[in-house]
């Protein structure tokens, strides 16, 4: 049997892997000028596009389950980011919403992709490449997600 299906090169899932850990990493400083964790990045960027909507809303557009996604919520609601409320029409939800300090983040944060940009900005890959890369990325996770 030839096993070079498992050799680590030849995977898919260790680039991918690399690339989100180090990716991460480039984020690390600017997140720690704003007190800021990468999931807690996330989680503003969801609220940004659209403030007060669900856990439930916020976990479907992370990819991730309510009981990891609460203490994070938790946490920045002790930070002051957010708070949360159970929803007047459903009892049964809780929403989150953006709070002033919250908000005023979005400003102080709005240089990061920039930033980021500039950080791999010497890999020679043409733009129409990094969207063809995050297309099949898309792809690959709207697969993944349905099972």
């Amino acid at each position: 049997m030839d096993n070079d299906y498992l050799k680590l090169e030849n995977q898919l899932c260790f680039p991918i892997y690399a690339a989100s850990r180090l990716i991460t990493r480039a984020y690390q400083p600017f997140l720690e000028n704003l007190k800021i964790t990468y999931p807690q990045y996330l989680v503003l960027l969801v609220l940004w596009e659209k403030d007060e909507i669900s856990v439930n809303d916020i976990a479907n557009k992370l990819i991730l389950n309510t009981n990891t996604i609460t203490p994070l919520l938790k946490r920045m609601e002790e930070q002051r980011l957010i708070c949360r409320e159970r929803s007047k029409s459903d009892e049964r939800k809780v929403i989150v919403k953006l709070t002033k300090k919250g908000l005023h983040l979005k400003e102080e944060a709005k240089t990061i992709p920039e930033e980021i940009a500039e950080t791999i900005k010497g890999v020679e890959l043409e733009i129409d490449h990094y969207v063809q890369l995050k297309h099949n990325l898309n792809l690959i996770i709207a697969q993944l997600s349905n099972k």
